[in-house]
């Protein structure tokens, strides 16, 4: 990974945006021996996944307001934990202003607590209170599983896994979080967007949702070529987008945020999908086995219809924005606006007053929760199920036929590998040309 100067915004603030306002749970304040493991109330966090977004992430933690400490950092890779480390140092020297005992007071990681590997995670999580978990999602489920039976709370990432079996694993963690009382945020950001929040306590405005479109249309993102000397294991981790084992395809990774505010405004999530998609510019070699373009039709229990489409095709239009439709007018999410069916203004969010960054807004809100020894987030539950949403979508378009929800989150379908070692073979490999099998809907089957 290239060294991040600056924190990341989890690629732009106006593209992604949150908190699910329903999973804000309110409840008994809990004693400080649950949330610190110091004497002067420090927060001491760990990192797992030291990309571009866990770098950003946690930037975002040690910017929030509470007296919080970066103490462990784990990844697969020692120069991803390398790269972090030194755009954290440096973006601390500017925020401090080469204030070293300022810098101290936050970052604070010997090279006794630098961990690599598939397990340096364990190591890493058992140092902390909170943990930050940003690695691709194909690991999130188990290491969920781990930070919460280690009673740690949890900032992680969307998505929260790659397939039913995973989404099956973080609502088992999910309850079991609930049960201890361990706040988890996930980075659905668009919860925590002012513009958002405002439109969200306003829906009643449009009447019942009758239907809804969903759009993450753009060029796409990187590729990281194989190098020599590579397994297919370190290969497939390098270049980790393109396969579904840890990325759950574009319409995981990516178009979960759009597919997530359609369920938050419903309420909701869809009972069954059908759809249609394919790889017509992306399909070479070092793109693994995912699709440039989906379209999927969803339906809710209550008959209303959720159109939602994303592209990685450049020189395309590129959309990324939501439109709910009720029963007496609309909510257009990117212009932050609700008009009823002639056009006539029912709310404009004030675009004057600037909007607070989501993506440090959701650090503040759960450091300061944890701070305060209150138990606000639950939101694994949510998570898992709008990640479940994308992968039924995903089911939809590579098979072609009509997937029913309850069928697909009970399926079992697990594409997680049997060993995690790097000269294990991973779950999907190469044909003797490099061409990794790709789904053919009416050929592929569920």
């Amino acid at each position: 990974m290239k060294k991040q100067p600056t924190p990341p915004s989890r690629r732009t603030f106006i593209q992604q945006g949150t908190l699910l306002a329903g999973s804000m749970l309110a409840a008994p304040l809990l004693g400080r021996s649950n949330f610190f493991s110091g004497a002067d109330d420090t927060i001491k966090v760990a990192l797992v996944g030291c990309g571009g977004r866990g770098t950003g992430a946690a930037m975002q933690a040690l910017q929030s307001k509470q007296k919080v400490k970066l103490v462990a950092m784990a990844d697969a890779f020692r120069d991803n934990l390398d790269n972090c480390y030194t755009a954290i140092t440096e973006e601390l020297g500017n925020i401090t202003k080469g204030d070293k005992t300022k810098q101290a007071a936050m970052l604070d990681i010997p090279e006794e607590r630098k961990f690599t590997g598939f397990d340096g995670y364990k190591k890493a999580i058992a140092l902390a209170d909170v943990v930050i978990l940003a690695t691709p999602p194909g690991f999130r489920p188990i290491h969920f599983e781990e930070a919460i039976r280690m009673g740690k709370h949890v900032f992680m990432e969307k998505p929260v896994a790659t397939d039913p079996a995973g989404v099956q694993k973080v609502l088992a963690t999910a309850a079991l979080a609930k049960e201890k009382k361990l706040n988890v945020v996930v980075g659905l950001q668009r919860h925590y967007q002012d513009s958002y929040r405002e439109l969200f306590k306003r829906k009643e405005l449009i009447g019942d949702i009758t239907s809804a479109q969903a759009w993450w249309n753009n060029d796409g993102v990187w590729v990281r070529p194989r190098k020599a000397n590579q397994t297919e294991m370190e290969y497939q981790m390098r270049n980790w987008y393109y396969f579904n084992w840890l990325c759950g395809d574009h319409i995981t990774e990516q178009h979960i945020h759009n597919l997530d505010v359609i369920n938050w405004f419903k309420g909701g999530y869809p009972i069954k999908a059908q759809g249609m998609g394919g790889r017509q510019v992306r399909k070479g070699k070092e793109h693994g086995e995912i699709f440039d373009h989906h379209f999927v039709e969803y339906q809710y229990a209550d008959g209303s219809i959720l159109n939602s489409q994303c592209r990685h095709i450049p020189g395309t239009m590129s959309k990324v924005d939501e439109l709910l439709i009720g029963t007496k007018g609309k909510i257009f999410t990117g212009k932050a606006s609700i008009v009823d069916h002639a056009g006539n203004s029912l709310y404009q969010f004030d675009n004057k007053k600037k909007e607070r960054n989501p993506y440090q807004t959701e650090h503040d809100e759960l450091f300061a929760a944890i701070a305060k020894g209150e138990y606000q987030f639950a939101d694994a539950e949510n998570g898992a199920k709008s990640t479940m949403t994308s992968i039924l979508g995903r089911m939809a378009t590579y098979s072609g036929q009509i997937i029913e929800w309850d069928k697909a989150i009970n399926s079992g379908l697990d594409m997680s590998p049997k060993v995690y070692d790097w000269n294990a073979a991973p779950p999907v490999l190469p044909d003797s040309d490099g061409f990794y099998p790709v789904a053919v809907p009416g050929v592929t089957k569920y």
